[in-house]
């Protein structure tokens, strides 16, 4: 999954967290979260540092301070509009740990240790979203005003 990044559902207010599938057919997985939650993985896209350590920075020290490494995050299922993720860690001595937690922490600190996110193929079945299909309104707006402008002439503005 791709991390696009975070944006406000109005009118509610409320921020969601938009993934998409990697490979074809690019479904969206948007996913509501809470507003630090959000903001933890805006600071995190956006390479913005801290004067302190916040909560997922603190994580992912730590996590390196004990010789622990976040392999991948994987998004496993949704019950009742819930999203539920894990933390698949790996550690000294060929150690694993599967962590259970909410998929926005997950993210936030997936973007910060650049492990990779995966959604299972039943949450994407049950929540993915096929993407707008994209159209060339831009592209036709140029074009038009390309058009008026190679057909303009002064006598166009006379009053």
């Amino acid at each position: 999954m791709e991390v696009l990044g975070v944006r406000v559902e109005v009118p509610a207010n409320t921020p969601v967290l938009i993934l998409r599938e990697s490979d074809e057919p690019h479904r969206l997985l948007p996913i509501y979260i809470g507003g630090p939650e959000a903001s933890a993985i805006h600071q995190a896209l956006e390479q913005i540092e801290a004067p302190r350590p916040l909560t997922h920075d603190l994580f992912a020290s730590t996590l390196g301070e004990l010789g622990w490494r976040l392999d991948q995050v994987v998004i496993t299922e949704v019950r009742e509009h819930t999203f539920y993720a894990e933390l698949h860690l790996s550690g000294p001595g060929e150690q694993t740990k599967v962590l259970s937690a909410r998929p926005s922490d997950s993210v936030a600190l997936a973007i910060r240790l650049d492990a990779t996110v995966y959604a299972s193929e039943g949450v994407l079945d049950a929540a993915g979203q096929q993407p707008e299909p994209e159209t060339d309104h831009e592209e036709e707006i140029l074009d038009e005003f390309r058009d008026f402008i190679e057909h303009v002439s002064p006598d166009d503005f006379a009053g």
